[in-house]
Protein backbone atom coordinates (compact mmCIF):
# COMPACT_ATOMS: atom_id res chain seq x y z
CA UNK A 1 0.00 0.00 0.00
CA UNK A 2 2.85 2.54 0.49
CA UNK A 3 4.33 1.78 -2.54
CA UNK A 4 1.21 2.59 -4.29
CA UNK A 5 1.28 5.77 -2.18
CA UNK A 6 4.56 6.35 -2.97
CA UNK A 7 5.11 9.69 -5.73
CA UNK A 8 7.40 7.96 -8.00
CA UNK A 9 5.41 4.53 -8.64
CA UNK A 10 2.23 7.19 -8.68
CA UNK A 11 3.96 8.48 -10.92
CA UNK A 12 4.61 5.88 -13.29
CA UNK A 13 1.15 5.12 -13.31
CA UNK A 14 0.22 8.09 -14.50
CA UNK A 15 2.56 8.08 -17.53
CA UNK A 16 0.95 4.28 -17.99
CA UNK A 17 -2.78 5.31 -17.68
CA UNK A 18 -1.69 8.35 -19.99
CA UNK A 19 -0.19 5.70 -22.83
CA UNK A 20 -3.38 3.89 -22.95
CA UNK A 21 -5.47 6.23 -23.27
CA UNK A 22 -3.37 8.44 -26.13
CA UNK A 23 -3.19 5.71 -27.57
CA UNK A 24 -7.07 5.29 -27.86
CA UNK A 25 -6.97 8.69 -29.01
CA UNK A 26 -4.36 8.22 -31.77
CA UNK A 27 -6.44 5.28 -32.48
CA UNK A 28 -9.64 7.11 -33.19
CA UNK A 29 -7.96 10.26 -34.74
CA UNK A 30 -6.76 7.97 -37.51
CA UNK A 31 -10.04 6.03 -37.64
CA UNK A 32 -11.48 9.13 -37.95
CA UNK A 33 -9.39 10.68 -40.78
CA UNK A 34 -10.38 7.32 -42.94
CA UNK A 35 -14.00 8.14 -42.16
CA UNK A 36 -13.33 11.45 -43.27
CA UNK A 37 -11.78 10.35 -46.65
CA UNK A 38 -14.67 7.94 -47.01
CA UNK A 39 -17.49 10.54 -46.28
CA UNK A 40 -15.45 12.61 -48.79
CA UNK A 41 -14.97 10.37 -51.44
CA UNK A 42 -16.39 7.23 -51.49
CA UNK A 43 -19.15 7.77 -53.81
CA UNK A 44 -16.19 9.35 -56.29
CA UNK A 45 -14.03 6.36 -55.59
CA UNK A 46 -16.62 4.03 -56.29
CA UNK A 47 -17.43 5.92 -59.70
CA UNK A 48 -14.00 5.52 -60.30
CA UNK A 49 -13.98 2.25 -60.26
CA UNK A 50 -16.44 1.56 -62.45
CA UNK A 51 -15.05 3.56 -64.96
CA UNK A 52 -11.84 1.32 -65.64
CA UNK A 53 -11.54 0.14 -69.25
CA UNK A 54 -7.53 -0.74 -69.42
CA UNK A 55 -5.07 -1.93 -67.03
CA UNK A 56 -3.18 0.91 -66.52
CA UNK A 57 -6.30 3.07 -65.70
CA UNK A 58 -7.22 0.43 -63.50
CA UNK A 59 -3.80 0.88 -61.91
CA UNK A 60 -4.28 4.65 -61.40
CA UNK A 61 -8.09 4.05 -60.08
CA UNK A 62 -7.18 1.79 -57.47
CA UNK A 63 -4.09 4.65 -55.97
CA UNK A 64 -6.67 7.06 -55.89
CA UNK A 65 -9.86 5.44 -55.05
CA UNK A 66 -7.92 4.24 -51.74
CA UNK A 67 -6.13 7.00 -51.12
CA UNK A 68 -9.84 9.04 -50.92
CA UNK A 69 -11.24 6.29 -48.30
CA UNK A 70 -7.84 5.01 -46.85
CA UNK A 71 -8.62 1.23 -46.76
CA UNK A 72 -7.19 -1.32 -49.61
CA UNK A 73 -10.35 -4.00 -47.62
CA UNK A 74 -12.69 -1.60 -48.61
CA UNK A 75 -11.46 -0.58 -51.97
CA UNK A 76 -10.99 -4.84 -52.69
CA UNK A 77 -14.24 -5.22 -51.30
CA UNK A 78 -15.86 -2.84 -53.65
CA UNK A 79 -13.79 -4.65 -56.37
CA UNK A 80 -15.45 -7.96 -55.27
CA UNK A 81 -18.76 -6.75 -55.78
CA UNK A 82 -18.21 -5.24 -59.02
CA UNK A 83 -16.45 -8.39 -60.43
CA UNK A 84 -19.26 -10.64 -58.79
CA UNK A 85 -21.73 -7.95 -60.63
CA UNK A 86 -20.52 -7.98 -63.96
CA UNK A 87 -19.49 -4.45 -64.00
CA UNK A 88 -15.41 -5.47 -63.89
CA UNK A 89 -13.84 -8.21 -65.60
CA UNK A 90 -10.91 -9.87 -63.06
CA UNK A 91 -8.66 -9.18 -65.80
CA UNK A 92 -9.13 -5.17 -65.02
CA UNK A 93 -9.71 -5.77 -61.73
CA UNK A 94 -6.35 -6.69 -60.79
CA UNK A 95 -4.41 -3.56 -61.76
CA UNK A 96 -6.70 -1.42 -59.64
CA UNK A 97 -5.87 -4.00 -56.58
CA UNK A 98 -2.10 -3.19 -57.11
CA UNK A 99 -3.36 0.39 -57.20
CA UNK A 100 -5.16 -0.05 -53.73
CA UNK A 101 -1.76 -1.44 -52.19
CA UNK A 102 -0.26 2.14 -53.11
CA UNK A 103 -3.19 4.42 -52.41
CA UNK A 104 -3.29 2.89 -48.37
CA UNK A 105 -0.58 4.20 -47.15
CA UNK A 106 -1.28 7.94 -47.11
CA UNK A 107 -1.88 7.85 -43.46
CA UNK A 108 1.61 6.42 -42.39
CA UNK A 109 3.18 9.67 -44.17
CA UNK A 110 0.96 11.74 -42.15
CA UNK A 111 1.60 10.49 -38.69
CA UNK A 112 5.11 10.84 -39.70
CA UNK A 113 4.80 14.34 -40.06
CA UNK A 114 4.26 14.45 -36.07
CA UNK A 115 7.71 14.59 -35.52
CA UNK A 116 8.61 17.03 -38.07
CA UNK A 117 9.84 19.84 -35.18
CA UNK A 118 12.70 16.93 -33.98
CA UNK A 119 15.26 16.10 -36.75
CA UNK A 120 16.54 12.66 -35.81
CA UNK A 121 12.92 11.55 -34.24
CA UNK A 122 11.44 12.66 -37.52
CA UNK A 123 13.93 10.92 -39.87
CA UNK A 124 13.75 7.81 -38.20
CA UNK A 125 9.72 8.26 -38.17
CA UNK A 126 9.48 9.35 -42.13
CA UNK A 127 11.80 6.64 -42.80
CA UNK A 128 9.35 3.92 -41.41
CA UNK A 129 6.43 5.99 -42.66
CA UNK A 130 7.37 5.88 -46.64
CA UNK A 131 9.01 2.08 -46.31
CA UNK A 132 5.83 0.98 -46.65
CA UNK A 133 5.11 3.27 -50.38
CA UNK A 134 8.14 2.25 -51.45
CA UNK A 135 7.51 -1.38 -51.01
CA UNK A 136 4.37 -1.14 -53.07
CA UNK A 137 5.78 0.74 -55.48
CA UNK A 138 8.39 -1.87 -56.26
CA UNK A 139 6.10 -4.49 -56.20
CA UNK A 140 3.58 -2.70 -58.64
CA UNK A 141 6.73 -1.82 -60.96
CA UNK A 142 7.87 -5.38 -61.09
CA UNK A 143 4.57 -7.16 -61.07
CA UNK A 144 2.00 -5.15 -63.51
CA UNK A 145 4.35 -5.68 -66.47
CA UNK A 146 4.76 -8.99 -65.72
CA UNK A 147 1.20 -9.77 -65.16
CA UNK A 148 0.28 -7.56 -68.34
CA UNK A 149 2.39 -10.09 -70.57
CA UNK A 150 1.72 -13.51 -68.84
CA UNK A 151 -1.43 -13.33 -66.44
CA UNK A 152 0.36 -15.30 -63.80
CA UNK A 153 -1.72 -13.70 -60.67
CA UNK A 154 -4.69 -14.17 -62.16
CA UNK A 155 -3.91 -17.43 -63.13
CA UNK A 156 -2.83 -18.53 -59.25
CA UNK A 157 -5.88 -16.68 -58.10
CA UNK A 158 -7.93 -19.47 -60.28
CA UNK A 159 -6.18 -21.85 -58.83
CA UNK A 160 -6.63 -21.41 -55.54
CA UNK A 161 -10.28 -20.50 -55.95
CA UNK A 162 -10.74 -23.99 -57.27
CA UNK A 163 -8.55 -25.34 -54.45
CA UNK A 164 -11.14 -23.66 -51.75
CA UNK A 165 -14.16 -23.66 -53.72
CA UNK A 166 -16.92 -24.49 -51.09
CA UNK A 167 -15.44 -22.93 -48.28
CA UNK A 168 -17.86 -20.71 -46.78
CA UNK A 169 -16.80 -17.72 -44.77
CA UNK A 170 -17.09 -16.12 -41.56
CA UNK A 171 -17.66 -12.83 -39.98
CA UNK A 172 -14.94 -11.74 -38.12
CA UNK A 173 -14.69 -10.08 -34.95
CA UNK A 174 -13.06 -6.26 -35.15
CA UNK A 175 -12.31 -5.27 -31.27
CA UNK A 176 -11.10 -1.55 -32.87
CA UNK A 177 -14.70 -1.50 -34.47
CA UNK A 178 -16.32 -2.26 -31.04
CA UNK A 179 -14.05 0.18 -29.00
CA UNK A 180 -14.22 3.39 -31.15
CA UNK A 181 -17.10 2.99 -33.52
CA UNK A 182 -19.43 3.96 -30.70
CA UNK A 183 -17.32 7.09 -30.52
CA UNK A 184 -16.80 7.89 -34.19
CA UNK A 185 -20.99 7.78 -34.24
CA UNK A 186 -21.35 9.97 -31.89
CA UNK A 187 -19.06 12.67 -33.73
CA UNK A 188 -21.13 11.76 -36.77
CA UNK A 189 -23.85 12.60 -35.32
CA UNK A 190 -23.05 15.41 -33.66
CA UNK A 191 -21.94 17.02 -37.13
CA UNK A 192 -24.78 16.07 -39.03
CA UNK A 193 -25.82 19.29 -39.75
CA UNK A 194 -22.67 21.05 -39.73
CA UNK A 195 -21.64 22.42 -43.02
CA UNK A 196 -18.88 20.85 -44.82
CA UNK A 197 -18.74 18.42 -42.01
CA UNK A 198 -16.36 16.02 -44.41
CA UNK A 199 -13.37 18.74 -44.48
CA UNK A 200 -14.06 19.94 -40.68
CA UNK A 201 -13.64 16.36 -39.68
CA UNK A 202 -10.52 15.75 -41.42
CA UNK A 203 -8.98 18.74 -40.33
CA UNK A 204 -9.85 17.94 -36.53
CA UNK A 205 -9.04 14.51 -37.15
CA UNK A 206 -4.91 15.81 -38.80
CA UNK A 207 -4.86 18.25 -35.28
CA UNK A 208 -6.37 15.67 -33.05
CA UNK A 209 -3.97 12.45 -34.47
CA UNK A 210 -1.03 14.77 -34.22
CA UNK A 211 -1.90 16.59 -30.59
CA UNK A 212 -2.40 12.42 -29.15
CA UNK A 213 0.66 11.29 -31.43
CA UNK A 214 3.44 14.16 -29.29
CA UNK A 215 2.07 13.07 -26.07
CA UNK A 216 2.14 9.75 -26.77
CA UNK A 217 5.55 10.09 -27.86
CA UNK A 218 6.49 12.12 -24.82
CA UNK A 219 4.90 10.11 -22.19
CA UNK A 220 7.27 6.61 -23.85
CA UNK A 221 10.26 9.13 -23.79
CA UNK A 222 9.71 10.04 -20.43
CA UNK A 223 9.38 6.17 -19.21
CA UNK A 224 12.03 3.71 -19.28
CA UNK A 225 12.07 3.42 -22.54
CA UNK A 226 15.40 0.38 -22.63
CA UNK A 227 13.06 -1.88 -20.76
CA UNK A 228 10.43 -1.02 -23.62
CA UNK A 229 12.42 -1.43 -25.70
CA UNK A 230 14.04 -4.82 -24.31
CA UNK A 231 10.07 -6.38 -24.60
CA UNK A 232 9.37 -5.00 -28.02
CA UNK A 233 12.49 -6.19 -29.72
CA UNK A 234 12.41 -9.49 -27.86
CA UNK A 235 9.25 -10.64 -28.38
CA UNK A 236 7.22 -8.70 -30.95
CA UNK A 237 10.50 -7.92 -33.41
CA UNK A 238 12.74 -10.99 -32.60
CA UNK A 239 13.22 -11.67 -35.84
CA UNK A 240 11.65 -11.07 -39.11
CA UNK A 241 9.22 -14.01 -39.42
CA UNK A 242 7.82 -12.95 -36.09
CA UNK A 243 8.28 -9.13 -37.11
CA UNK A 244 5.72 -10.34 -40.14
CA UNK A 245 3.48 -12.63 -38.26
CA UNK A 246 2.57 -10.14 -35.86
CA UNK A 247 2.00 -6.95 -38.44
CA UNK A 248 0.00 -10.04 -40.64
CA UNK A 249 -1.96 -10.92 -37.50
CA UNK A 250 -2.60 -7.44 -35.59
CA UNK A 251 -4.41 -5.99 -39.58
CA UNK A 252 -6.16 -9.51 -39.68
CA UNK A 253 -7.52 -8.59 -36.49
CA UNK A 254 -8.33 -4.74 -36.89
CA UNK A 255 -8.84 -4.80 -40.69
CA UNK A 256 -6.95 -1.62 -41.39
CA UNK A 257 -3.16 -1.68 -42.59
CA UNK A 258 -3.20 1.91 -42.51
CA UNK A 259 -3.78 1.73 -38.64
CA UNK A 260 -1.19 -0.73 -37.66
CA UNK A 261 1.38 0.19 -39.71
CA UNK A 262 0.71 4.16 -38.59
CA UNK A 263 0.86 2.37 -35.27
CA UNK A 264 4.27 1.70 -35.50
CA UNK A 265 5.71 4.71 -36.88
CA UNK A 266 6.06 6.56 -33.45
CA UNK A 267 7.98 3.17 -31.99
CA UNK A 268 10.61 4.40 -34.40
CA UNK A 269 10.69 7.89 -34.17
CA UNK A 270 11.16 7.19 -30.69
CA UNK A 271 14.03 4.70 -31.68
CA UNK A 272 12.48 1.58 -29.80
CA UNK A 273 11.93 -0.20 -33.31
CA UNK A 274 14.52 0.24 -36.11
CA UNK A 275 13.41 0.36 -40.19
CA UNK A 276 14.93 -3.23 -41.03
CA UNK A 277 12.65 -4.52 -38.18
CA UNK A 278 9.64 -3.16 -39.30
CA UNK A 279 10.11 -3.93 -43.28
CA UNK A 280 9.18 -7.31 -42.01
CA UNK A 281 5.75 -6.21 -40.11
CA UNK A 282 4.80 -3.89 -42.94
CA UNK A 283 5.04 -6.79 -45.67
CA UNK A 284 2.84 -8.58 -42.85
CA UNK A 285 0.59 -6.02 -43.11
CA UNK A 286 0.09 -6.22 -46.57
CA UNK A 287 -1.19 -9.88 -46.20
CA UNK A 288 -3.74 -9.26 -43.06
CA UNK A 289 -4.86 -6.86 -45.16
CA UNK A 290 -6.51 -8.86 -47.46
CA UNK A 291 -8.36 -11.00 -45.03
CA UNK A 292 -11.72 -8.81 -44.87
CA UNK A 293 -12.58 -9.04 -48.81
CA UNK A 294 -11.72 -12.93 -48.81
CA UNK A 295 -13.69 -13.62 -45.99
CA UNK A 296 -16.57 -11.71 -48.13
CA UNK A 297 -16.10 -13.14 -50.81
CA UNK A 298 -16.64 -17.19 -49.68
CA UNK A 299 -18.90 -16.30 -47.37
CA UNK A 300 -20.81 -15.20 -50.68
CA UNK A 301 -19.24 -18.49 -52.03
CA UNK A 302 -19.32 -16.46 -55.80
CA UNK A 303 -16.54 -17.99 -57.39
CA UNK A 304 -15.47 -14.72 -59.49
CA UNK A 305 -15.58 -12.56 -56.16
CA UNK A 306 -13.35 -15.20 -54.40
CA UNK A 307 -10.77 -15.43 -57.54
CA UNK A 308 -10.56 -11.39 -57.28
CA UNK A 309 -9.49 -11.82 -53.31
CA UNK A 310 -7.49 -14.21 -54.07
CA UNK A 311 -5.67 -11.99 -56.42
CA UNK A 312 -4.90 -9.26 -54.03
CA UNK A 313 -3.69 -12.23 -51.63
CA UNK A 314 -1.56 -13.93 -54.41
CA UNK A 315 0.03 -9.50 -55.42
CA UNK A 316 0.97 -9.35 -52.09
CA UNK A 317 2.83 -12.92 -51.55
CA UNK A 318 4.59 -12.67 -54.80
CA UNK A 319 6.06 -8.87 -53.96
CA UNK A 320 7.25 -10.14 -50.63
CA UNK A 321 8.85 -13.30 -52.35
CA UNK A 322 10.39 -10.83 -54.60
CA UNK A 323 11.42 -7.67 -51.97
CA UNK A 324 12.14 -9.67 -49.22
CA UNK A 325 15.65 -11.17 -51.03
CA UNK A 326 15.82 -7.54 -52.29
CA UNK A 327 14.56 -5.60 -48.83
CA UNK A 328 17.75 -3.59 -49.33
CA UNK A 329 15.73 -1.40 -52.24
CA UNK A 330 12.88 -0.48 -50.38
CA UNK A 331 14.84 0.57 -47.24
CA UNK A 332 17.83 2.00 -48.90
CA UNK A 333 14.96 4.12 -50.67
CA UNK A 334 13.44 4.77 -47.66
CA UNK A 335 16.80 5.75 -45.53
CA UNK A 336 17.74 8.18 -48.36
CA UNK A 337 14.76 10.12 -48.97
CA UNK A 338 14.39 10.35 -45.02
CA UNK A 339 17.84 11.72 -44.60
CA UNK A 340 16.99 14.23 -47.40
CA UNK A 341 14.01 15.76 -46.25
CA UNK A 342 15.00 16.09 -42.98
CA UNK A 343 18.27 18.45 -43.81
CA UNK A 344 15.21 21.45 -43.56
CA UNK A 345 11.70 22.38 -44.63
CA UNK A 346 12.60 23.31 -48.34
CA UNK A 347 13.75 19.47 -48.97
CA UNK A 348 10.40 18.45 -47.44
CA UNK A 349 8.06 20.41 -48.91
CA UNK A 350 9.55 19.44 -52.40
CA UNK A 351 9.22 15.68 -51.75
CA UNK A 352 5.82 16.01 -50.27
CA UNK A 353 4.92 18.13 -53.69
CA UNK A 354 6.43 15.16 -55.66
CA UNK A 355 4.69 12.83 -53.45
CA UNK A 356 1.17 13.99 -54.14
CA UNK A 357 1.68 14.11 -57.55
CA UNK A 358 1.19 10.30 -57.11
CA UNK A 359 -2.20 10.95 -56.34
CA UNK A 360 -3.15 14.41 -57.83
CA UNK A 361 -1.79 13.57 -61.67
CA UNK A 362 -3.99 10.26 -61.96
CA UNK A 363 -6.84 12.44 -60.95
CA UNK A 364 -6.76 15.38 -63.49
CA UNK A 365 -5.67 12.22 -65.99
CA UNK A 366 -9.26 10.39 -64.91
CA UNK A 367 -11.04 14.01 -65.54
CA UNK A 368 -9.36 15.63 -68.44
CA UNK A 369 -7.90 11.70 -70.25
Amino acid sequence: MRDILNPETRQKIIKILTVIITIYLFLLTIKLLGHSFKLFGKEFAEAMLQTTSNPFTGLIIGIVATSLIQSSSTTTSIVVGLVAGGVVNLENAIPIIMGANIGTTVTNTLVSLGHVGRKAEFKRAFAAGVVHDFFNICAVIVLFPLELKFHFIQKVAVFLNDSFEGVGGMKMFNPLKAILNPVIDIVDSLMTNVPYNEIILMILSIIGMFTALGLLIKTIRSLVVDKIEIIINKYLFKNDLLGMTWGMGMTFIVQSSSVTTSLIVPLAGAGIVSLRKIFPYTMGANIGTTGTALLAALATGNPVAVTTSFAHLAFNIFGILIFYPLKFIPITVAEKVSAYVSISKKNLITFLILYSMIYFVPILFIVFG
